[in-house]
C-alpha cells in the first residue's frame, strides 16, 4: 500500500530525473556532436574514450580544482551567515524579526540573473556605489580572478543564505526553551550555547542544509556566467558547469559536454554519501 501511495510521485521522479540521467550517460558513451546532430555523420560508440580525453585534458583538473574551492567557500559563508541570523532571529523582537525576514526572503525569490546583475551595477567600477563608498576609485572587481571570484560568492551567499537561516530559526524555535535557559543559568556564552547546545540537538536539520548548500554552490552557473561574463578572462573564472556548458553548445562537444556532468553527478552523489556515512557511525538518525 506505502507504494501505491508513492507510485504517482515515482512515476514523476522518473520522468524528469531518472530518464534524463539515463540519456545523459548514454550519450557520453557516443561521439555526439553537431555531425551528429545535423544527420551528416552516423553516430559511433566511443566507450569511455570522452572520458579518457577529459581526464587527459588540464584545463579540466584546473577547473575541477577551482570549483571544489568555490563551492566549499561558498557552502562555508552560507551556513555562518544563516546559523548566525537564525540565531539572531531568536534574539531581536517581532518587529525587526518579520523584516529580517521579509528582507531575507526578497533576496531568496530574486532570480539568479537579476540578483547578479544587480551586484554587476553595486560593484560598476564606473558608476557602483561600492567603490565610491571604499574610494577604490574604478577599480575592477571582475577583472581579477579572486577579486571576481570573491564577488560572485558575495551573490551566491546573498541568495542562498534564507534557505539556511528560516530552516535553521524554525528548529531552533522547536529546541525547549528551558535546555536554553539552563545553558544561559550555567553561564555558558551565545557561542558555547550554539556549539554545545544547540548545534548537536540541529544535526539533522544542519546535515540537510549542509547537503543541499554543497549541491546547490557546486553546480554554480548563472552567477558564473553574467557575472564575469561567460568565464572571466581566458576562463580564469570557469566552474565545471560553466565548462560543461562550453563544450557542449559552444564548441559543439555534447558528449564531452555530458561526460562533464556524469563526473559532476557521481561527485555530488559521493560527497553526500560520504557525509551521510560519517553521521551514521556518531549514531546520528537521519
Amino acid at each position: 500500500m506505502p507504494w501505491l501511495y508513492l507510485a504517482p510521485a515515482l512515476v514523476v521522479l522518473g520522468g524528469l530525473l531518472v530518464y534524463p540521467i539515463y540519456q545523459l550517460g548514454l550519450i557520453s558513451f557516443f561521439r555526439y556532436t553537431q555531425a551528429q546532430v545535423s544527420g551528416g555523420e552516423p553516430t559511433t560508440f566511443e566507450g569511455f574514450g570522452n572520458y579518457s580525453a577529459l581526464f587527459s585534458d588540464s584545463q579540466f583538473w584546473q577547473v575541477l580544482v577551482a570549483t571544489v574551492l568555490f563551492a566549499g567557500a561558498c557552502v562555508v559563508s552560507t551556513l555562518a551567515v544563516g546559523c548566525a541570523l537564525a540565531v539572531l532571529l531568536t534574539r531581536v523582537r517581532a518587529l525587526p524579526r518579520l523584516a529580517l525576514m521579509l528582507a531575507a526572503l526578497g533576496a531568496w525569490a530574486t532570480p539568479a540573473v537579476t540578483g547578479s546583475t544587480v551586484w554587476l551595477l553595486l560593484f560598476d567600477p564606473d558608476f557602483g556605489p561600492v567603490n565610491r563608498v571604499l574610494g577604490l576609485g574604478d577599480h575592477s572587481w571582475t577583472y581579477g580572478r579572486l577579486s571576481a571570484f570573491f564577488l560572485v560568492l558575495l551573490e551566491v551567499v546573498w541568495c542562498s543564505f534564507p534557505f539556511v537561516m528560516v530552516t535553521v530559526y524554525a528548529g531552533i524555535r522547536a529546541v525547549p526553551a528551558e535546555v536554553l535557559e539552563a545553558a544561559a543559568l550555567d553561564g555558558a556564552s551565545q557561542w558555547r550555547i550554539w556549539r554545545s547546545v544547540l548545534a548537536p540537538m540541529l544535526r539533522p536539520i544542519l546535515t540537510v542544509v549542509t547537503i543541499q548548500s554543497v549541491i546547490w554552490d557546486f553546480k554554480v552557473f548563472t552567477q558564473i556566467y553574467v557575472m564575469t561574463n561567460g568565464g572571466g578572462i581566458a576562463g580564469q573564472n570557469l566552474v565545471l558547469n560553466v565548462y560543461a556548458y562550453q563544450q557542449a553548445f559552444a564548441s559543439s562537444k555534447y558528449s564531452l559536454g555530458s561526460a562533464i556532468g556524469v563526473v559532476m553527478l557521481l561527485m555530488l552523489l559521493a560527497v553526500t554519501l560520504v557525509y551521510l556515512r560519517l553521521l551514521r557511525r556518531q549514531g546520528e538518525e537521519l
